[in-house]
This record gives C-alpha cells, sequence and structure tokens, in this order.
C-alpha cells in the first residue's frame, strides 16, 4: 500500500501517548501530525488533512465519541479504552477499531493491518466501477467485467462512502454507500443488521442479542439500533 497516512492521537494520559508514538513511528508510512490530551485542543485542527484519528473513549470534557462525530471527515478511526464494555458503542459510528488498554504491540500491529487493509480498499474502489440492475451488478474492474447475481452475495460491509460486496469467492468494492445501495431495487431482500452491515434475509440461519449467523457459519454483529429489522426472524 501506497496511502502516505497522516494522524491525529487524542489522549489524556500521557504516557499511553507515549506508547502509541513509539508503536506508530514503527510504520514509515504514518506520519504522526498532531497529538493533544483533550478533545477540545484538537478542534481548531479539523480543516487540518488527516487519514486516521486515534483516540481515547473517555477524555475530560468532550469524549472521544463526541469528538469523532465532528472529525467525520476524518475516514479512520481507532479508538482505545480502559472500558471494553464501550467497545458496542463505539461500532454504531463511524470506527474501524477498538484496542482495549493496556496497549500492546501484537494488538497494535493487528489494528494497523485492518488499517492498511482499509485504505487498500479505498484505492482499489477509484478504480471500480459499478451498474445496479433490476436482476443483477455488473462490476468493472480493471479490464474484467464481473456479473454478480442476487443469490451470489453473502452480506454487504459499509466502508464510508464504499461498500464491500462478499460473495462466497471473491470481495468486491463499490464506490456507493451500504444507505444508498439499500434503498435500490436489487437490494430490496436485504436487511440491515448494523451500521457496517446488511445481509440477505434467506441466508440467515439463527440469531442471538448480539449477533446473527449466516450460511457457512459467517457471524456478523447486531447493531442496538437494527435489533427491529430482525423481528421477521424466528428460528
Amino acid at each position: 500500500m501506497t496511502t502516505h497516512i497522516r494522524c491525529m492521537i487524542i489522549d489524556g494520559d500521557e504516557l499511553d501517548r507515549l506508547v502509541l508514538q513509539h508503536y506508530l513511528k514503527q510504520y514509515e508510512n504514518i506520519e504522526i501530525v498532531a497529538s493533544f490530551d483533550s478533545a477540545e485542543k484538537a478542534i481548531p485542527y479539523l480543516e487540518l488533512p488527516f487519514e486516521l484519528l486515534i483516540t481515547e473513549t473517555n477524555l475530560k470534557g468532550m469524549s472521544g465519541l463526541e469528538f469523532r462525530k465532528l472529525a467525520y471527515k476524518i475516514p479512520a478511526c481507532i479508538f482505545i479504552s480502559s472500558h471494553p464494555e464501550l467497545a458496542a458503542g463505539v461500532f454504531e459510528i463511524n470506527t474501524l477499531d477498538f484496542i482495549t488498554k493496556p496497549l500492546t504491540a501484537e494488538r497494535f500491529h493487528f489494528s494497523m493491518q485492518k488499517l492498511f487493509n482499509f485504505f487498500e480498499i479505498k484505492e482499489k474502489c477509484e478504480f471500480y466501477d459499478a451498474m445496479v440492475g433490476k436482476n443483477h451488478i455488473n462490476i468493472k474492474e480493471g479490464g474484467h467485467i464481473f456479473q454478480i447475481k442476487t443469490n451470489d452475495i453473502l452480506y454487504l460491509e459499509a466502508l464510508k462512502d464504499y461498500t464491500r460486496i462478499i460473495t462466497l469467492d471473491k470481495k468486491y468494492c463499490i464506490l456507493d454507500s451500504l444507505g444508498n445501495l439499500l434503498h435500490k431495487e436489487f437490494f430490496n431482500s436485504f436487511v440491515r443488521i448494523h451500521r457496517s452491515y446488511a445481509v440477505p434475509r434467506h441466508l440467515i440461519r439463527g440469531k442471538n442479542c448480539h449477533e446473527i449467523e449466516l450460511i457457512h457459519q459467517i457471524k456478523l454483529p447486531i447493531g442496538r439500533a437494527y435489533k427491529s429489522n430482525l423481528s421477521f426472524f424466528e428460528p
């Protein structure tokens, strides 16, 4: 991946900020542009170009979640927290990952791989073109055109302004939001189960309070705001 990633860090704990800076400096394509101990201090810098926000959830004054809503233009956000119970809530907003403190090198590296995968997909989307019809989608990828039918799709994954289409054989990415796609006739059979996911109703094999299971033992989380969408399913 060739993307140069400019990063903003917000954490009220000085030691944790230093640990984050130490880990980030191991990645040549990541530049730490700003580091703050509060969200209020970061607000004047929101007009600067950033690709990554790393913020603590529980900050004094404005919380990390409140700041993320202001910093919606930053493509990727990673939350860090000493409170693992907050994980479900942060994924209701535009979040790439949630890391529980204390920070470890292994877990942070895993998060960076998710980050690089996100930007790799984002870059590829610029070369994709899609035509959504009534019975299929034609996706142009480079010099090839792939035709996808509804029954080919296992689920949809939201990536901000992009949507990843997951099939059994391949993952595609198109430049359209998940919300926009679900308004198209082609996706009438899909139900949104989470801010980040929508699935075909007929592929649901089971559910509990926190997740659903699809065919091929695929498990996806259920967002609190979308539980009512699954009232049709009775195991």
